[in-house]
């Protein structure tokens, strides 16, 4: 079965965008969806500066513009913003077999709940939404195992030569084949994986 790498990250406002694409190749069981994170913003406990708030909720509304993904305003009023998202990324893979699970719960907190992902309780409370043991998961989180495992998905990240979230890249025979570079309109993606699935 080809291999449909999905190159994204919790905290991307264009993956929260691409939502609707991605439940789409969920459902298709032609192809195997494998999550890859990304890593936006590396770990910091600073607040967001004023001009990154600028620029990230100007994403927001880009977003929403071209794509209809809702965003809960009372983000930038009710949280303190960091400019992190790696946290978010290692939660995904502290999830084990429920990391898309975990991915999309994630966003669903951030961009409709006004929570921060960018804070471990967060994390933690989302694990545990899940059914997962909140404590276990916390520690794991913090584990150089984890840690060694995102190094991972960066690696893998830079051999697919993935620079844009979110990117789909598709694995037939061995070679790579681009579905997305970045967000692209839902029907456009799905064309161009039914076209490479056919050539299969």
């Amino acid at each position: 079965m080809p291999t449909l790498y999905y190159v994204a990250d919790p905290m991307c406002s264009w993956c929260w965008g691409f939502t609707p694409t991605i439940a789409a190749l969920q459902a298709d069981d032609r192809c195997a969806l494998r999550y890859v994170m990304g890593g936006l913003a590396r770990d910091s406990d600073e607040p967001m500066p004023a001009p990154m708030r600028a620029y990230v909720q100007d994403a927001w509304r880009e977003v929403a513009q071209r794509t209809g993904a809702s965003f809960n305003w009372d983000f930038w009023s009710q949280c303190q913003p960091r400019r992190a998202t790696y946290p978010a990324c290692r939660a995904v893979l502290a999830a084990a077999d429920l990391g898309p699970q975990m991915f999309h719960r994630i966003q669903r907190a951030y961009y409709l709940e006004a929570r921060n992902p960018s804070d471990t309780a967060v994390l933690a409370e989302l694990a545990a939404d899940l059914g997962l043991d909140s404590a276990r998961f916390a520690a794991a989180l913090a584990s150089p195992e984890i840690e060694a495992a995102l190094q991972d998905q960066f690696h893998l990240r830079r051999q697919l030569q993935a620079t844009a979230f979110p990117s789909l890249v598709l694995e037939l025979r061995s070679s790579y084949r681009w579905i997305s570079r970045g967000w692209e309109e839902h029907e456009a993606v799905l064309t161009r994986l039914e076209q490479l699935i056919a050539e299969e």
